[in-house]
């Protein structure tokens, strides 16, 4: 859908840039809103997330039993991590981590 993007310099990295793991990050700090979760992706990653792109994650995140509302009687609905959330992105930070090693072994001998 146009406009249902994120937006950074990783724009053509993909998975990497995938706003699942974006969120998930940003939730492992602490239960927060749609406005915060945008906020704190784009201060530690300089990705900017579209609204329509941020609550269909969440959407398919809270689906999968990784993020869960809490209950409010707040207009702002807050997500907080799962467990499984939380076994899913360190999964995923592994293979990060180990893409990361590898591109810094392999570029340090170009």
């Amino acid at each position: 859908m146009p406009g249902d993007r994120v937006h950074g310099k990783f724009d053509d990295l993909g998975r990497f840039a995938d706003p699942s793991v974006l969120i998930l990050t940003s939730l492992s700090g602490g239960p927060k809103h749609g406005y915060a979760i945008m906020t704190d992706v784009a201060a530690f990653s300089e990705v900017s997330m579209e609204p329509g792109t941020l609550y269909g994650a969440l959407s398919r995140l809270e689906k999968r039993g990784w993020i869960r509302p809490l209950d409010t009687d707040e207009r702002r609905r807050p997500y907080e991590i799962t467990a499984a959330g939380q076994a899913v992105l360190a999964e995923q930070l592994k293979t990060m981590q180990q893409v990361v090693r590898t591109a810094t072994r392999r570029t340090a001998t170009a």
